[in-house]
């Protein structure tokens, strides 16, 4: 894993250091030699936290957490996030904390403001897709970097859901609530800021009234876009995970409660966000639909009858503009991108 702020032991396992400061990394006169140490090797931390703190720390550390924040075009919003994220959770998390933005087909310089954050931040490390995969896509890659960490969740780009509604959904997780919380806006005890118009609320509560018809999960709210889960569920259903499409969100909270995992949803604070990249259309509302037809069937022990229709499925998929579905053999591909960091 070239570029990636980790300190390989001489078994070549990745070791994160630094709880609540982010990564450590080795010092460069350290690196210089070629040397790794298996104990009490120099380090250089940002934040200035002492070697000699460090066992007793470790020792009481909170799970380790891994947050993904998924990106196409983001270069406009997406700067004060990672900021606000990265300072909130480096001052009030006290376990290891790493974030990870997943690029997806940016055609702006929305990498250009990551590497930027990742010159302040060393808990900050992306992975770049130059092809167009989804928001859903790109989550399926980045939950492939599930054994990184204790806690595995993720964010919208867009700032929607602040750094301390996130961390509610961490503790809740933390203190073994639910395998899953999930934010969610429909429920007592939520903090809307900024409502959506009211085109967009029309069709989030259609879109989740054909959800419950399909799946009767009891969800009220399984697209808003912040979710945090223990590692051992992630990587149970991450195989699973074919929709990456804007219909990702019910692939995984049903791959999820189908896999015996408990799901929570708890009241959050939410802003909407100008210059949302999803137009609520006739073509995005059938795109959807199909995505729902298609898990459904997924699941039903009729879908090895309709091999021979699955090019016309994606035929299908190429008109509408979407991110086609993902075939067994690519969704159970294991090996993750590499994490990126700039070099120095």
């Amino acid at each position: 894993m070239r570029g990636v702020n980790v300190v390989r032991s001489f078994h070549s396992r990745p070791f994160l250091l630094g709880p609540g400061r982010c990564l450590a990394t080795p010092h460069r006169s350290v690196q210089r030699k070629g040397l790794v140490r298996e104990e009490f090797p120099v380090f250089r931390f940002q934040f200035g936290v002492r070697a000699s703190k460090l066992r007793r720390r470790l020792a009481t550390s909170a799970p380790s957490l891994l947050l993904l924040i998924p990106a196409y075009n983001e270069e406009r919003r997406i700067a004060p996030v990672l900021e606000a994220y990265a300072e909130y959770f480096i001052r009030h998390y006290p376990g290891k904390f790493q974030l990870v933005v997943i690029l997806n087909g940016c055609r702006d310089d929305t990498i250009g403001v990551v590497r930027a954050a990742e010159k302040r931040f060393l808990c900050i490390s992306h992975l770049d897709f130059p092809a167009p995969i989804g928001k859903g896509g790109a989550l399926i890659e980045g939950l492939k970097l599930a054994p990184l960490a204790d806690l595995i969740g993720y964010v919208d780009a867009d700032g929607a859901t602040p750094p301390e509604a996130f961390l509610d959904l961490v503790k809740g997780c933390v203190a073994r609530e639910a395998d899953c919380v999930i934010a969610s806006r429909w429920v007592e005890g939520s903090r809307i800021n900024v409502a959506q118009t009211t085109d967009r609320r029309t069709a989030s509560r259609l879109f989740h009234a054909f959800v419950e018809g399909f799946f009767w999960m009891g969800i009220r709210d399984t697209q808003c876009g912040a979710k945090v889960m223990v590692r051992a569920a992630v990587e149970r259903v991450q195989p699973q995970l074919r929709l990456a499409d804007l219909a990702f969100d019910v692939n995984l909270l049903y791959s999820m409660r189908r896999a015996g995992f408990t799901v929570k949803e708890v009241p959050t604070v939410w802003t909407d966000q100008s210059g949302s990249k999803v137009a609520f259309n006739f073509r995005t509302s059938l795109n959807m639909l199909l995505s729902l037809v298609r898990l459904r069937l997924l699941y039903s022990p009729f879908y090895v009858w309709l091999r021979p229709l699955r090019p016309l499925e994606a035929w299908v998929y190429r008109k509408l503009n979407a991110p086609p579905p993902l075939s067994k053999e690519q969704a159970e591909a294991v090996a993750p991108a590499e994490l990126k960091r700039p070099e120095g």
